[in-house]
């Protein structure tokens, strides 16, 4: 079993909801543990699919949350986000892009393919310092409350497991294979080094 903590990432796309919901559960569970989106911009839901409230990612949650309040409260009070931004400003200031970090993580989850194919492709990106191997995991969440919840529980309970193995880098794959017959989801992986 590692001596130290896991170093833990969780990425969505805007840093919202699903990384979101799970930095929330594996730091109640004592993880150390970080997430990030990985787009250009803040994206929430407007009033019209079309219509989507956008944010610099240097906007504060409290911001974003001031802002939905004058315009329209009843209207986000109803569709959960501002319960959302409540909960995200109590865990930590504002939305962070994982392009601009420059720490180091034993494992990262990603909540969607297109965000692990970005992952993976800052990491290349990178010019490599220390070799440092970081596992790359992708679990297909879906961007609603409801799969939200259930795939943050599902990271921690992967996590968990991972912080148990003896020798991560060689117990990973066949952890992942029961994850994928447990859960019935189908789960992308790979190396990248730091």
């Amino acid at each position: 079993m590692p001596s130290l903590p896991l170093q833990v990432a969780v990425v969505c796309s805007s840093n919202q909801n699903r990384s979101m919901e799970a930095h929330h559960i594996l730091s109640k569970r004592g993880f150390n543990v970080r997430s990030f989106g990985t787009g250009s911009h803040v994206k929430l839901p407007g009033p019209a699919p079309n219509k989507p409230n956008v944010y610099d990612f240097r906007t504060t949650y409290d911001q974003m949350y001031n802002d939905l309040i004058k315009k329209d409260k009843d209207f986000y009070t109803k569709n959960g986000i501002l319960h959302m931004l409540d909960r995200n400003k109590r865990i930590k200031p504002g939305p962070e892009r994982f392009q601009n970090c420059k720490e180091t993580f034993d494992l990262i989850l990603t909540c969607e393919e297109r965000v692990y194919d970005q992952v993976v492709e800052e990491l290349n990106s990178r010019e490599q310092e220390t070799c440092q191997p970081v596992h790359v995991v992708n679990v297909d969440i879906e961007d609603n409350y409801e799969e939200a919840t259930l795939g943050a529980f599902l990271i921690c309970e992967l996590c968990q497991c991972i912080q148990h193995t003896d020798d991560m880098d060689d117990e990973i794959e066949e952890l992942l294979q029961e994850f994928e017959e447990k859960s019935g989801k189908a789960f992308l992986h790979t190396v990248c080094f730091y």
